[in-house]
């Protein structure tokens, strides 16, 4: 119960601020999916448009479950053409943990991302973004952990033909009442196969303090717009050591509603 006000102060927030953002007249709006990959684009939604990003995952062989599947959300609004806010949730979570089943509610996230240099073609855009936890259901995590607070300096820009995202993150992650530092770093390169369909490889890594290893991983997706406003994508993630989740796959799209609020 603790947790309505923060997330109706978030709200709030976001749908006050609304009335100042600016979008260049008669331009068309068009979604900017941040996934399904785990690089985040540092360029932001189209000002004053609620972008939603909708999914399912399924994952097998992790250090906390055999076999894990979960739908996830999430919402973005961008306020100013260099502020945005975001909620993060996965609203139920079905694993399997030592042959037994569960099913629970996973986190809730809520942060914000602001753009620190615009950039165009060659030059890149670069941002920051910050995450609170303000939920922990409870529910078995993959490889890299849930952090409490996250910090990440993005970049993003285009070059020769190919368009990258890179990340940097540190996080604070906790068990009980112990805190530990975790970084990670990750890279996105996506180029398109046609006017309609692109491809995205990525390669990422996150210390794990807990279990005194690290994460890696190697994913894949193919992405499809079929509207501007409309982008389907789907792929699969393998991990690349001992610790690291053996198997993702993944299927969703990526939503922009067409009507500025205002």
């Amino acid at each position: 119960m603790k947790r309505i006000p923060v997330a109706s102060c978030f709200a709030l927030a976001v749908f006050t601020l609304a009335a100042n953002g600016q979008t260049p007249v008669g331009a068309e709006p068009e979604a900017n999916p941040g996934r399904p990959t785990v690089s985040t684009p540092a360029t932001l939604t189209p000002t004053g448009y609620l972008q939603f990003e909708t999914g399912v995952n399924v994952a097998s062989h992790s250090p906390e479950f055999s076999s894990r599947f979960a739908p996830n959300e999430v919402i973005k609004f961008s306020v100013h053409p260099r502020l945005e806010f975001l909620a993060s949730s996965e609203p139920v979570v079905h694993y399997r943990v030592a042959g037994q089943s569960a099913n629970r509610v996973a986190e809730v996230f809520l942060g914000g991302q602001a753009v620190i240099s615009p950039g165009e073609e060659a030059k890149p855009t670069l941002a920051v973004s910050y995450f609170h936890r303000a939920y922990d259901g409870g529910a078995p995590e993959f490889d890299f952990g849930s952090p409490k607070n996250s910090v990440l300096l993005l970049a993003s820009a285009e070059l020769k033909g190919f368009h990258y995202d890179a990340n940097a993150m540190f996080n604070e992650l906790t068990e009980g009442t112990v805190r530990r530092a975790q970084f990670g770093q990750s890279l996105t390169i996506s180029h398109p196969l046609t006017s309609k369909f692109t491809l995205s490889g990525e390669i990422w890594h996150f210390t794990q303090p807990f279990l005194r290893g690290n994460a890696v991983g190697n994913l894949w997706a193919v992405s499809y717009a079929a509207r501007k406003t409309l982008v389907l994508d789907a792929g699969f993630n393998r991990g690349l050591t001992s610790t690291s989740t053996r198997w993702q796959a993944f299927v969703g799209f990526t939503y922009l509603l067409p009507h500025r609020l205002r």
